[in-house]
């Protein structure tokens, strides 16, 4: 049974972490990417830039189990899958570094220790000085596991981490496969280190790790100065040494195309959702290299500086009480293990120095192998706990009761900040705002975090009001953006096919980074959406984003045909051409709010809220008392503390 465990221990954890994940999994769709992701699984499209085939196939492979949840519901339990695994593999990851760890001593001490004829360790008698943390042999069985055990959950409850846990994201997917190269890496370190009998295989076995990697995550190359620092550390700058690289990358590159090579063979079905269309090589290499999100990477010095002040900011809120043992770990790798020290610093300055050079509002993400890195830190701190406070007469009766109150504390800390049980807004919101448009509607919006990307599994997946036509307003600045629509909306796009040509000729030049006419580009976009809108308003109703409203128009980038204008309509400004009073419906919808609040949470209610204070002034404006109750009454019910306006409020109260 004993022996059983050991082999287990770290499954074992892992299966624990996945059920406190289900306290904590999003029911439905959620911010961001979640809809689309979702989407792209479910119906094997061609997801955001880098295309993420890995993540698309295999979610899409689980998705086909017989489970009685909802797709996206399913789709949210693969997340906390792939990250409760990933603690799984890191705790055996630390494990092997702690039964190894005289491999990560400097190569002098290393010298020393093979001159030393071997002996079994002997009982420390009353006042013996403790073993050094280097002594690997003279660790007790129960405090190596016991350290890679609680180093992994530390891991397990931080805030970024356990996030990726709780809803559909290619992050859940990137921490398992990192955690897998990670723990290859140091396998085979130590393999190829071992005196007696070094076996480099192992290497070669990492290069399909880091192919894995990358196909679905391309940030996967922050491990790179790592997996260098400890290559070269072991073989050396030898030509032998780059022989065995040219291997590794003959088995590296086919792994990585052949998984790529998903993206052009699916855009060739021309599957629903088709981003970049990546069909010929240029296509291709612009999807997978995020092109067209280049423009925030080393964008500035003022933006790294402002990530940066938020990773300084964030991050005692990652592990809390937590950063106690990454303070007592820092010190103890340094002086006992100065292999493995320089491998977790380097993890966390690449990382680090890379991410915070992309200027994005979600950057939390990206500063995950950093977050890794620490855990591995606090998995020395625990070891060093052990060495100091258990006592050969009390035992573990120390230490493991204080490591638990810690945990337990980092676990309610965190919990509230990551509880996405009770998130059911990003499905009220866009299925309100859908089902407030009239039958075969066009829509042109930008909301992509809170309605598009939703929409896109409401509508696709689920078959939720499909008749609404949604319109990307930003994404019709790129050229494979048409295909798409052509294939999903060919009736909205009929209209203004030989604009949609004259603005894809000359988007050529701006795609491949020539030169092109900025003032032409502008003049035929602004063509376009008011050509969407003339040629459509006749045959369906015509809604604007609010935020399109709001933004572009009162600035003056955007303005709508002669002749026509807007009115507030629940939700979005319906497009009419008359000055005339226009009905809208009673909002007959309810969104349910979550406990947490956040820039997200708060943009819903402030943009729902805004729209039912303009439609109930514009009932005012017709002297519709009675009407401008109904839109006020309502926004009383969902927002009962948003502030309405002064003389609304008198009017309506009278």
């Amino acid at each position: 049974m004993i022996n059983f465990l050991k082999k287990v221990y770290g499954l074992l954890a892992g299966i624990i972490v996945f059920i406190l994940y289900l306290f904590t999994l999003a029911p439905t769709v959620t911010q961001l990417d979640s809809g689309e992701l979702a989407t792209a699984q479910a119906l094997l499209g061609i997801a955001h830039p880098t295309g993420y085939p890995l993540f698309t196939m295999l979610g899409h492979l689980f998705l086909q189990l017989p489970l009685n949840f909802s797709v996206i519901y399913r789709a949210n339990l693969l997340a906390a899958f792939w990250t409760a695994g990933s603690v799984t593999v890191f705790i055996y990851a630390i494990k092997l570094v702690i039964d190894n760890i005289a491999l990560f001593k400097s190569k002098k001490i290393n010298a020393e220790k093979k001159k030393k004829k071997k002996s079994p360790p002997t009982p420390r008698s009353a006042g013996e000085k403790a073993p050094s943390l280097g002594d690997g042999h003279f660790f007790p069985e129960l405090t190596k596991y016991l350290s890679a055990l609680f180093g992994g959950l530390f891991l397990a409850v931080s805030k970024t981490f356990w996030l990726q846990s709780t809803s559909v994201e290619v992050y859940s997917l990137h921490l398992f496969l990192i955690s897998i190269i990670i723990y290859i890496l140091l396998l085979a370190f130590t393999k190829s280190n071992n005196a007696e009998a070094p076996k480099h295989y192992f290497w070669y076995f990492l290069a399909i790790a880091l192919a894995f990697g990358f196909s679905n995550h391309m940030t996967t190359l922050l491990i790179l100065p790592a997996v260098a620092y400890l290559y070269f550390v072991t073989f050396g700058f030898k030509v032998s040494s780059f022989k065995r690289i040219a291997l590794m990358l003959l088995i590296f590159f086919p792994l990585l195309i052949s998984i790529y090579a998903y993206l052009p063979i699916r855009a060739g079905q021309n599957p629903m959702l088709n981003w970049g269309n990546p069909l010929d090589l240029e296509r291709i290499l612009r999807h997978i290299s995020g092109k067209q999100y280049q423009v925030w990477l080393f964008s500035s010095t003022d933006a790294a500086k402002k990530q940066l002040a938020y990773f300084v900011e964030n991050f005692p809120f990652e592990f809390n009480i937590g950063l106690i043992l990454t303070f007592i770990g820092f010190f103890a790798a340094f002086i006992h293990g100065k292999k493995f020290f320089y491998f977790t610093l380097i993890t966390f300055l690449s990382t680090v120095l890379y991410s915070i050079n992309y200027d994005i509002n979600d950057i939390d993400s990206y500063f995950l192998l950093a977050y890794i890195a620490v855990a591995f830190l606090i998995s020395f701190g625990v070891l060093q706990i052990f060495l100091l406070l258990k006592d050969r007469h009390l035992g573990y009766s120390l230490p493991i009761p204080l490591l638990i109150i810690f945990l337990l504390i980092q676990s309610y800390i965190t919990f509230g900040k990551v509880d996405q049980h009770d998130v059911y807004l990003f499905e009220d919101y866009p299925k309100a705002a859908l089902q407030s448009c009239k039958k075969d509607a066009l829509v042109i919006s930008y909301q992509w975090d809170f309605l598009i990307s939703p929409a896109y599994y409401l509508q696709k997946v689920e078959k939720f009001r499909p008749d609404v036509h949604i319109i990307d307003k930003e994404l019709l600045r790129r050229s494979w953006y048409f295909n798409q629509l052509s294939n999903n909306h060919p009736q909205i796009i009929a209209g203004v096919s030989s604009t949609i040509d004259q603005f894809k000729e000359a988007l050529v030049p701006f795609e491949r980074e020539g030169q092109f006419d900025p003032v032409l580009l502008e003049k035929l976009y602004q063509a376009l959406l008011k050509g969407l809108i003339e040629t459509n308003i006749d045959k369906r109703p015509v809604y604007l984003g609010a935020e399109l409203v709001m933004n572009e128009m009162q600035k003056g980038e955007f303005k709508l045909p002669e002749g026509y204008t807007l009115v507030p309509d629940i939700f979005f400004f319906k497009v009419v051409k008359t000055n005339k009073y226009v009905l809208a419906d009673n909002p007959n919808f309810h969104l349910r709010f979550p406990k947490q609040q956040n820039y997200y949470v708060n943009f819903v209610a402030d943009m729902t809220g805004s729209m039912l204070v303009r439609r109930a002034l514009y009932e005012m404006q017709f002297d519709n008392r009675a009407r401008a109750k109904v839109y006020i009454k309502k926004l009383k019910e969902e927002l009962p503390d948003f502030a309405i306006p002064a003389g609304l409020a008198e009017v309506i109260e009278k």
